[in-house]
């Protein structure tokens, strides 16, 4: 570690966190026009801010997400930074729990390609691909968190958005294709989120 992907310096920098990050997404990133650097999903504050990423992206991975104490507070501190985030299933958990929500163990976790996922701002559905066993607590969400995505399957919270911080979680796999790249969409939303930090005027990867 790091292993580099991509490397120039006129693509946006992207910090991968490694809990298991599936070979895919990193190729999607890639295809996105992003060079990668990609980092134990332990590695302290420091050395990440020490890549200088423009965005971080919390990869997917196994287990419970309230055991990764370590993950959570150093995405709390990378929050702290206004530093874009992007979390990726297990990632996606990563950042609700930062941002003060709750999980729950589901009834019958969500594993397969064929799952319906609403996008409420649109009002469109995409074919997702699902694999996880917990689910945000509805009643632990945050007023900092805004719920994007819904399961058409039994309602838990798909997607959520940072109303004051430039992050965003999906609880599925954006880059594999149950349908015409259904959700392909949201590694350009997260590309977005690192364009218009570039912009600001005030530096966001001051260390502590």
């Amino acid at each position: 570690f790091p292993v580099t992907i991509n490397p120039s310096p006129h693509f946006p920098h992207v910090v991968v966190l490694d809990f298991g990050v599936k070979r895919s997404i990193l190729e999607s990133l890639r295809r996105c026009g992003c060079s990668l650097s990609v980092i134990d999903g332990n590695t302290p504050l420091i050395s990440i801010l020490d890549l200088h990423p423009d965005g971080v992206l919390l990869s997917n991975g196994p287990g419970n997400p309230t055991s990764y104490l370590k993950a959570i507070e150093t995405t709390q501190e990378l929050l702290s930074r206004h530093i874009p985030l992007f979390g990726i299933c297990l990632g996606h958990q990563l950042l609700a729990l930062a941002s003060g929500a709750n999980m729950t163990r589901m009834k019958q976790g969500h594993h397969g390609s064929n799952h319906p996922i609403l996008e409420i701002d649109r009002s469109t559905v995409s074919i997702s691909s699902q694999n996880h066993d917990f689910t945000i607590e509805e009643k632990t969400l945050p007023s900092c968190l805004k719920v994007t995505h819904r399961s058409l399957v039994d309602g838990s919270i798909a997607g959520i958005r940072r109303q004051d911080k430039p992050a965003c979680g999906f609880r599925g796999h954006p880059e594999a294709s149950p349908g015409p790249h259904d959700t392909h969409s949201l590694f350009y939303h997260f590309i977005t989120l690192m364009e218009q930090s570039r912009c600001r005027k005030e530096p966001i990867f001051t260390k502590s």
